[in-house]
């Protein structure tokens, strides 16, 4: 299974609900990835999307305590047991966790890639990833070029976990 998310150089990934920056490439890289395969997040993730609405041309699988939270266009499960049996049938390769930060704490021990939109700044934040580079279970194995934004710099990169 992999993981998707963008992080500042304090691995920060939110402030107050959104994200912390909008970088068009990083969307672009985001819907190159997840596209005709499985996303799996929580409501609060739901929430950010436009018209808090699934995103089209993939499976939305959402993890929500919530026994009665129900949404059009997503599979709602409510335990780490449930969501396993519904992404048996898919290829570990095609399901990614695109967050927020309980659901990738819950999952990241799932996760075998995550890939990271490296952002060299540090915002203002409330929800974060855990720390890779701090994590002796991770290593980078690959690296793009450092593009930048305006004056905002930031770098993809491939974490897996090592064997």
């Amino acid at each position: 299974m992999n993981a998707i998310v963008a992080v500042d150089r304090n691995w920060a990934i939110g402030n107050k609900g959104q994200l912390l920056v909008s970088i068009p490439n990083d969307h672009k890289m985001f819907r190159q990835e997840t596209l005709e395969k499985v996303i799996i997040y929580g409501r609060k993730t739901l929430e950010t999307f436009p018209l808090s609405r699934p995103l089209d041309r993939r499976a939305n699988i959402i993890l929500s305590a919530n026994p009665d939270y129900k949404v059009n266009g997503a599979l709602v499960v409510h335990s780490i047991e449930e969501l396993k049996e519904a992404i048996r049938e898919y290829d570990t390769d095609d399901v990614y966790v695109i967050g927020g930060a309980s659901v990738y704490r819950q999952l990241l021990p799932l996760c075998d890639t995550v890939h990271v939109t490296k952002i060299d700044y540090a915002y203002e934040a409330d929800a974060w990833f855990p720390d890779l580079d701090a994590d002796p279970e991770w290593e980078i194995t690959a690296e793009g070029d450092e593009q930048t934004y305006f004056d905002i710099p930031y770098t993809f990169v491939r974490y897996s976990r090592k064997k």
